[in-house]
Formats: C-alpha cells, structure tokens, sequence
C-alpha cells in the first residue's frame, strides 16, 4: 500500500472564520470608539478626547471612505478643500495629526482584522507631501531655532544672576520659569497660569504638570493637558517649591508675581482680563 504523504497546503478561507468585521463603516466606528478609549487610558482629559474624537470623525466624513481604503490623492483633496474653505494652518495640522494617530492606532491594533476581512494591507497615506508647515502663513521662519550652546550660555546667565541679583527670589523664579518652558514646550501663558498644586511629582516616572489653561482653538475654550516633567525638570520645580515659592506672598500661583505687580498676568488663556 503505497504511503500517504503528508502535506500543508495553504487555503484562503478568511472568509469563513468567526468574529470578522463585514460592515466596514460599523467596522471603522467601533474604532473610532477603541482609539478615544485608548487616549483616555493614557490620561488625557475628557475634553482633549472628546475633541478630537470630533476633529477625527468630520476628517473620516470628509474623505467619505474607510480610513484604510484612503489613498494621498484622498488627503490632497480634503486638505485643499480646508484650505480653500479659509481654515488656519493650525487647523489643517491638526485634522491630519489626530488622523495619522488614529491611522497608526489602526496599524499597531487592528491590522490583522482589516487585512483578512477588507484584503487591506495599511500604508498611512499622510506624507511629507499633504502634511501642512508647522508655521503660520503670515509668519515665515527667517531665523534658525538657537543651537545648544546658545541655551546653555542663556540658562548660564540665569543661574548666575541668581547669586548676583539684589533680590535672590525674583531671579529664582525667574530661572525656574524659563526652564519650565524650555523643558516642558509650554506656552508664556500657560505657564503663569499654573497653580503650584498642578506640579504632580507622583505621576509617572518623571511627574507631570497639569496644563489647565492650555491654548484652545479660536470658539472652543482652554483646553487642559498634561506635560511630562523631563530632563530633570522634576528636581527644578521641587527646588523652587522648597526653597523659592515660600518667599513669595501666599498665594496658590506657582510662579507668583512680585507684590507690586500682583500674582496673575494682566490676560487669561481664555483672553479675558482678571
């Protein structure tokens, strides 16, 4: 009797197995929902979500197909039709920001399910080509960003007005501040308006601060955020918390004012006056 051969033969029978999406746009919600999910696990606020949550679904709505089914000629076209519409290059960056994230969420958790059901293999279609400048139209780049060296002698010059300066806590607070911003990429005003109970040293590996008056776009309001202490901006703020903030008139202000000038900036994040 001659022996059977034993053999693996590879059968396209995707299908026919359970649990496969069949409607994509059902498909694509359900996504939608897992991606805020995620960046709710991740600790941004409710109100940071749930914008971008709709800044993704009128993106999606505006290329009228499956985010894996759309192709560079899709995204040239929403974004010339954003343009044309007289929307900010800001706003343009962030359709196409919370649309690449979303693409890349879709990538890392969802690849397989829409290759077997769809034959769809995921390629982000937002290239260097659609992508819209980090700059204002009405505010080109002229000068280079400062090289390190540059900040190093800036942050030298701070550290040793500290030991020279008439009054040590303004220079202190000063040289805080300016760390602040360089290490943790916040605004001027976001910065002044931080309340030294938004330094969360305990959150995360390095602490976070708790930007609630982040800048928000032009009808929707601050929009709070949360920044990583990084580059041993964490031990800064705990000097200046220790040893600086207490010279200062009590107030909950983290970079308090002199008494003369007051604790607040004249202006809010929100642009009304205090």
């Amino acid at each position: 009797m001659p022996v059977a051969e034993a053999r693996l033969r590879l059968i396209d029978g995707h299908h026919d197995v359970g649990g496969l999406p069949s409607d994509p746009l059902v498909f694509q919600a359900e996504c939608v929902e897992a991606f805020a999910a995620s960046w709710t696990a991740r600790g941004f606020a409710a109100s940071t979500v749930g914008t971008d949550a709709g800044v993704l679904e009128r993106m999606l709505a505006a290329l009228g197909r499956p985010a894996w089914e759309v192709t560079a000629a899709d995204v040239d076209r929403v974004v010339g039709e954003l343009a044309s519409s007289g929307r900010a290059v800001s706003t343009r960056r962030n359709y196409l920001q919370v649309f690449r994230s979303f693409h890349r969420f879709l990538e890392v958790r969802k690849a397989a399910q829409i290759e077997a059901a769809f034959g769809v293999r995921l390629a982000c279609p937002v290239d260097e080509f659609n992508s819209a400048r980090h700059v204002s139209d009405d505010s080109p780049a002229r000068d280079p960003p400062p090289v390190p060296e540059r900040v190093g002698e800036f942050f030298g010059f701070l550290r040793d007005r500290i030991a020279t300066a008439r009054k040590y806590a303004p220079a202190a607070r000063d040289y805080a501040l300016f760390r602040t911003l360089y290490h943790a990429g916040i605004r001027c005003e976001e910065a002044v308006l931080l309340d030294a109970a938004d330094a969360h040293f305990g959150r995360g590996p390095f602490g976070k601060l708790h930007v609630r008056f982040g800048k928000g776009a032009r009808t929707s309001g601050p929009r709070p955020r949360w920044v990583p202490m990084l580059d041993g901006l964490d031990l800064l703020l705990r000097w200046f918390i220790d040893d600086v903030r207490g010279r200062f008139p009590d107030s909950a202000v983290l970079f308090a004012m002199s008494p003369a000038v007051g604790c607040r900036p004249a202006r809010s994040a929100t642009g009304s006056g205090t």
